[in-house]
């Protein structure tokens, strides 16, 4: 039938099989560097307890959701699997007080027009193909069933060996990934001849009826070497697709591999996708549909789904959680973060996600889904301390305060969880949410910087990457 389980808590497990950390006080909990040396001393045996209890509660159809309110870490790192395999809700914050917490938990019993609860249950997506092309397996809130097919392919990526996965519930928002390869000789296809992909959907709605949905792909088969590839080719969709193989790869290798990984296949993309003249850099160029391609994998690197720098394994788990089953626009917001400039000049513009966008005279508004960042210039700092907004001789200034923050509360109320919300002024404490996610074009090292901000850091900046791509991928 199909159901869910909601923990509510404010603190780790204690006692039990899945025990997180001792009761001792003076036990501190687990972070990165005690799980990757070995030092977490219940780490292996909960995180074993918590996957054994993934399998009961898929055999029963049931939706494990966690609601932590806490000022420390709750064992989120452990209950991921049992969490993302049962497609559960995941909040972080700090107070069961907080209208964040409300929020979500009111989102989960929305009711639609007829009075049902907008939960589905119990649902199973199969995928057939015609013989020329095999399925993978599957990334995303999904569990293989292990049945095979015609149209498995003996290659395995996430959930696969299968040709259905079982989701215990699903939402509107639901997305997974599916990877497929060529399953037959490809000299034999003939280009232009059509092949096919067929996912049936099964689910329980939320008014207990049982609904079926079938939806047909069709595409061309065309020449290795057709143009029509390079006009296919969507490179948003690529980037989302890439986070979720690298997350996965992250769950069982260091950060460094999984970046030595991304570096590797990059540069077979752009090797073979871009023009150039062999050994000349200078050369090297790629189309629209490919050039921002290198430019999103350059912030994956950088992200909190691979540099797990100055985030607790809880947040870590739940970064990556999110990724696993949001859409390309999310993710891509995700992995490289918007950012708009509100000045006297005109309506909010994007800009560069770059440190020499930060000026004393504009207002940022910065969205990496997880934080909103109003970020004030020093001298907007400055004039709105002194109270000019409320000078009815400077309506402009009263006007240009207001836009961001209209923009940001928009943001936060349409997303679920609800992100956090900052404001910050230039050179304050706060503006580090802003400054660790900025391409570092000028740094400590950097020369005739004047007055502009730098960020200290000794990552390579996005010109220097893109220099770096082009000199290896015109030697393969």
């Amino acid at each position: 039938m199909g159901s869910r389980v909601m923990v509510f808590t404010s603190g780790p497990a204690t006692l039990g099989p899945g025990v997180i950390v001792g009761s001792d006080l003076g036990n501190a909990i687990r972070n990165h560097r005690d799980i990757i040396n070995g030092h977490a001393s219940h780490y292996k045996k909960s995180s074993t307890f918590y996957k054994q209890l993934s399998d009961r509660l898929f055999e029963a159809s049931i939706v494990l959701d966690l609601f932590a309110c806490s000022l420390d870490q709750v064992g989120v790192a452990e209950l991921k699997v049992p969490i993302e395999k049962s497609g559960g809700f995941v909040m972080l914050g700090d107070s069961f007080e907080s209208i964040q917490f409300r929020k979500c938990l009111r989102h989960i019993f929305n009711h639609d027009e007829d009075g049902s609860l907008k939960m589905y249950f119990d649902a199973t997506i199969e995928i057939v193909t015609t013989k020329d092309v095999k399925v993978c397996g599957a990334l995303g809130p999904c569990v293989s069933l292990q049945k095979k097919s015609n149209s498995v392919s003996d290659k395995d990526i996430g959930e696969g060996g299968t040709s259905t996965w079982k989701l215990s519930t699903l939402t509107k928002k639901t997305c997974i990934a599916f990877f497929f390869q060529v399953g037959g000789d490809e000299q034999k296809v003939q280009p232009g001849s059509a092949f096919f992909v067929q996912f049936i959907t099964r689910y329980r709605h939320g008014n207990m009826e049982i609904r079926r949905r079938v939806t047909t792909a069709a595409r061309r088969w065309v020449g290795s070497h057709s143009p029509e590839i390079n006009a296919g080719f969507d490179q948003e969709a690529a980037a989302s697709v890439m986070a979720r193989l690298a997350v996965h790869r992250s769950d069982g290798s260091h950060a460094h591999d999984v970046i030595r990984w991304i570096d590797k296949t990059l540069i077979r993309f752009a090797s073979k996708f871009a023009d150039y003249v062999q050994e000349d850099p200078s050369t090297f160029r790629l189309s629209s549909n490919f050039s921002l391609y290198p430019q999103f994998m350059y912030y994956l690197r950088r992200s909190q789904f691979i540099d797990v720098f100055n985030s607790s394994p809880d947040e870590t788990a739940f970064f990556r959680l999110m990724l696993n089953r949001e859409g390309v626009v999310g993710s891509l917001i995700m992995i490289q973060p918007t950012l708009f400039q509100y000045s006297f000049d005109g309506p909010p513009v994007p800009v560069v996600l770059d440190v020499r966008s930060i000026s004393p005279d504009v207002i940022l508004l910065f969205d990496s889904y997880f934080y909103v960042v109003i970020h004030y210039g020093s001298k907007i700092a400055q004039w709105r301390k002194l109270g000019y907004e409320r000078d009815p001789n400077y309506e402009n200034f009263r006007k240009l305060l207001e836009a961001p923050e209209a923009d940001a509360e928009q943001l936060v109320a349409e997303r679920i969880p609800v992100p956090k919300l900052v404001k910050c002024d230039q050179h304050s404490s706060q503006a580090r949410f802003l400054l660790a996610k900025l391409n570092p074009s000028l740094t400590q090292k950097s020369m005739h910087v004047d007055d502009k901000d730098v960020i200290f850091t000794d990552d390579v900046s996005l010109q220097v990457f893109i220099e770096h791509l082009q000199e290896l991928a015109v030697q393969r």
